[in-house]
C-alpha cells in the first residue's frame, strides 16, 4: 500500500496542488477533502495508431495460475460475472495477468474485493494489457492523467437526473475512439449506505438472443461512434478540450481476438447511426437492439460494491450502467484505468459462443 495521506504531501504552489504520485491516497483525500481533480489547459496530439497485443494470446486455456491459487472463483450468473476471493491484483504475475486476460473474455466482467492496488500500481497495471487512454475532456488527479476518478457526493447536482431513464446510458467505454477499450479496472473505495451499484451485459449474449436472419444482416453494417456530446458538455462548462477527434466507425457485430466469439458492439451513449440505413432505418434497429441490452435480465449481473472492490471488466464484449440512485444522499468515490485495444473488427469466420463452446465439446 501506499503511505497514507498527510498535509506534508500536498504542497500548494501557484495555485495548483503538487504532491508525489507514489504517495496518492485518493481514498482518504477524497473523504477528507472531498474534490480534489484538476483540468489542465493541456493539448495532446490526437491518439497515433499501435499494434495491440492482447496478453489473453499467452494464457493458460485452464487459467490454473488464477484457479490454482485463488482461494475460491465462482461465476454469479450463467452468462456474465466472475467473482475471485483470495488474490491481490497488485500482486500477479505476468502469467496470472494473461490468465486473467482470458477470464474477463470469456466471462465478461470479473470481480476482486479488499484490494489493497493503489492509483500508481492501477495504472502499471493497466499498461500490461495495452496503451492507457488519457480523456479527451474529464478531470483527473494531478500527474496522472490516465487515472479516470468517479466523485459524487450529498452536494453533486441531481440535476439530468430525476427523469433520466438509465436505459440511456448503457456505454461502452470510449467507443468513439479509432482504437477504444479493452478492459478496464475499476476500484471503488468510497460508498454511500446503500445504492451505488453498477451493471454489466453481455455482448456475446446479445448476439446470440437475435434470429440468424438478423444476425447475417448486422453483420454487413457499421455504426458510427461518437464522443461530441462530452465535448459540448466540457466546453459549456468552461473545461479544456484536448484532441479533436471524437468519431469513428466500427463493426454492429464484432469479433473478440482472444476468444474468437462475436459480441454485439453498439449502445445509446455514444452509438450514433447505422451507415448506409436511412435515419428512420438505423432509429428503428438501433432502437430495438437497444431495448435488448437494456430489459433482458437473463445475460445482465448487478454487483453491490463493497469498499476497496475492484471490477475488470472487457469493453469489447460487455456494456455497463453505474447507478445513479444515491445522488443527494451518501458519496461515492473510486478510480478507473482503461487500457486501448485493437481496432474493433468482424472475422467472418468466428462463431457466437454458443457455437463455439457445443463445437469445443462435442
Amino acid at each position: 500500500m501506499a503511505p497514507p495521506h498527510t498535509e506534508d504531501t500536498l504542497i500548494q504552489s501557484q495555485g495548483s496542488l503538487v504532491h508525489r504520485v507514489e504517495q496518492l491516497d485518493l481514498k482518504h483525500i477524497a473523504r477528507k477533502q472531498g474534490k480534489y481533480i484538476v483540468f489542465p489547459e493541456t493539448k495532446y496530439p490526437e491518439l497515433e495508431s499501435f499494434e495491440h497485443h492482447d496478453p489473453g494470446h499467452k494464457a493458460d486455456p485452464a487459467k490454473n495460475s488464477l484457479y490454482n491459487n485463488a482461494e475460491k472463483i465462482f461465476d454469479l450468473t450463467p452468462h456474465i460475472g466472475t467473482e475471485v476471493h483470495g488474490l491481490q491484483l497488485s500482486q500477479l504475475t505476468d502469467q496470472q495477468k494473461n490468465d486473467l486476460a482470458l477470464l474477463v473474455a470469456e466471462r465478461g466482467v470479473v470481480f476482486f474485493r479488499n484490494q489493497d492496488i493503489t492509483p500508481h500500481q492501477g495504472v502499471e497495471l493497466g499498461r500490461y494489457f495495452g496503451r492507457p487512454h488519457i480523456h479527451n475532456t474529464f478531470g483527473h488527479p494531478e500527474g496522472l492523467p490516465e487515472l479516470h476518478i468517479i466523485y459524487f457526493d450529498e452536494n453533486s447536482s441531481t440535476k439530468g437526473y430525476e427523469h433520466l431513464s438509465f436505459a440511456d446510458i448503457w456505454h461502452t467505454d470510449v467507443s468513439y475512439e479509432v482504437q477504444p477499450a479493452g478492459l478496464t479496472f475499476l476500484k471503488i473505495d468510497t460508498l454511500p449506505e446503500v445504492g451505488g451499484d453498477t451493471l454489466w451485459a453481455s455482448g456475446y449474449a446479445a448476439y446470440e438472443k437475435l434470429s440468424p436472419a438478423f444476425q447475417k444482416f448486422l453483420e454487413g453494417l457499421e455504426a458510427v461512434h461518437s464522443g461530441q456530446h462530452q465535448i459540448d458538455e466540457a466546453v459549456a462548462q468552461g473545461r479544456p478540450v484536448r484532441r479533436r477527434i471524437v468519431e469513428s466507425i466500427h463493426p454492429v457485430v464484432r469479433t473478440h481476438p482472444v476468444t474468437g466469439w462475436k459480441s454485439l458492439y453498439v449502445q445509446p451513449y455514444f452509438t450514433r447511426r447505422i451507415v448506409g440505413l436511412s435515419p428512420k432505418e438505423s432509429t428503428a434497429i438501433l432502437n430495438y437492439l437497444y431495448q435488448l441490452i437494456a430489459t433482458s435480465a437473463d445475460f445482465q449481473v448487478r454487483f453491490k460494491w463493497t469498499e476497496d472492490s475492484v471490477a475488470v471488466w472487457d469493453n469489447r464484449v460487455t456494456f455497463h450502467n453505474a447507478i445513479f440512485d444515491y445522488l443527494g444522499s451518501g458519496k461515492r468515490h473510486g478510480w478507473r484505468v482503461t487500457p486501448q485495444a485493437e481496432k474493433p473488427y468482424l472475422d467472418p469466420n468466428s462463431k457466437s459462443k454458443k457455437e463455439a463452446l457445443q463445437e469445443k465439446k462435442a
